[in-house]
């Protein structure tokens, strides 16, 4: 199994290009069960999950293929993915696949939208807390499928098709919204999606339909209106870049200190990290290119977060911003609002001498000058990246074992590092 070693201590200088947003990627890449036409995705990230994805789709029918490197290309461009549903072959997504990674569960709406049922397996995916997939099936039920849960799977049956509805989400939900939204482009009628997650990637998804032929109005805001349409065709979209793969870079550039451009991601998809961090007392500067990071020798400040849906502190940055917290000069607290099982990052980040502890849903940091490089253990996507941040400040070598997980959410991260000053080397099993 892969390790990562990482000698802290080295500012950060250079440019990073922002890959592919996975969190766009995935769901892109399932609105290609609902039409016979080709889907071509740009700018996909290299990712694990993207892989795994792919064949899941594979087991559907789905033809799946990457376009050549062209000139100039290097590995850090995203891929162009052609994928073509024709024929459905099977609408059963089994548990071996599903319970790899969680967002394949979402194939059960283009699925039951457009061969009137679905088999699928209930979801895997990061061990972060429960999070039920009660809100996706109401959101089919108000579309007038029928589910039953048997054996561990979700089969989801409306053999004469859906039928537009109004519905209503008690909370935010990304993962709700892009099934809500798979399911009635092809619905008859009109849906109305209210308390609709106004996540970029949601809106992403969105704009991509809107391309394949989807009539959706109200796209960026907490309420569509899907106006249902017998077929949808092929299309071309390039997938956004990676607001937490950029938040992520932010954090590791304030922690290190130094001055480093992200490439290619805008301001507003993620300004509520960047106002935190600039509270931190890092320098945050937009820019065409866009946007650069720096701190040059002033300390890091302790500041409050809480985590909230979008255009809030997201959840997925949640661990890096704490990793930056243990050497503010001060004491932090971080409330966790949307999983009540995220704070298992803590004690890794203790290993490194970080002062942490935990009350109820917050976490509470006091920060210390130095941190101590340390064998430690990624147990998440987003945990695993908070311990790459720490280390990089931290005094000697750390070695992260089990980076599997950052490589289902982090392209070419030892290179992106490495080009901007870092001492991380992969080290091969």
């Amino acid at each position: 199994m892969d390790r990562i070693k990482i000698v802290g201590g080295s500012p950060l200088r250079g440019s990073i290009p922002i890959s592919g947003a996975k969190n766009a990627a995935l769901p892109l890449m399932i609105a290609s069960l609902l039409t016979p036409g080709t889907l071509v995705l740009e700018n996909v990230p290299r990712l694990s999950d993207v892989r795994m994805l792919k064949r899941i789709l594979g087991n559907h029918g789905v033809d799946v293929t990457v376009a050549g490197k062209r000139i100039g290309e290097t590995g850090e461009d995203g891929e162009v993915v052609r994928l073509s549903a024709a024929a459905i072959v099977d609408t059963v997504a089994p548990y071996e696949l599903v319970s790899q990674m969680r967002a394949s569960f979402w194939v059960v709406a283009p699925l039951l939208a457009r061969m009137g049922e679905a088999k699928v397996s209930l979801p895997g995916g990061c061990a972060i807390g429960t999070r039920p997939v009660d809100l996706l099936l109401m959101a089919l039920e108000k579309l007038g499928a029928s589910i039953e849960i048997d054996a561990g799977y979700v089969i989801a049956r409306a053999p004469k098709g859906l039928t537009g509805g109004e519905i209503d989400f008690p909370k935010v939900t990304v993962g709700g919204t892009h099934t809500a939204l798979m399911a009635a482009v092809l619905a008859r009628g009109t849906t109305l999606i209210r308390n609709a997650a106004r996540e970029p990637e949601v809106t992403d998804l969105a704009e991509c339909l809107v391309k394949m032929g989807a009539r959706i109005k109200g796209i960026g805001t907490a309420e569509l209106e899907v106006e249902g349409v017998a077929n949808l065709h092929g299309a071309t979209h390039r997938v956004l870049p990676d607001r937490i793969e950029a938040g992520t870079y932010a954090f590791a550039a304030a922690m290190a200190g130094g001055d480093v451009m992200l490439e290619g991601i805008a301001p507003h998809h993620l300004q509520a990290a960047l106002d935190k961090l600039e509270q931190a007392g890092a320098e945050v500067i937009a820019t065409n290119e866009g946007i650069r990071v720096r701190r040059n020798g002033h300390g890091i400040q302790p500041v409050d977060v809480t985590t909230e849906a979008f255009p809030g502190f997201p959840t997925d940055l949640q661990a890096q911003f704490m990793a930056l917290m243990t050497r503010a000069e001060g004491t932090s607290r971080i409330t966790e609002t949307i999983f009540e099982n995220r704070f298992m990052h803590v004690q890794e980040l203790a290993r490194f001498g970080a002062r942490i502890r935990l009350d109820g849903d917050a976490a509470i940091v006091e920060g210390i000058q130095t941190l101590k490089g340390a064998p430690v253990m990624a147990t998440d996507l987003r945990a695993s990246v908070s311990l790459v941040i720490a280390a990089l400040a931290a005094e000697g070598e750390t070695m992260i074992n089990r980076v599997y997980h950052l490589d289902r959410g982090f392209e070419s991260l030892e290179a992106k590092l490495s080009r901007c000053g870092a001492n991380v080397e992969r080290i091969r099993a």
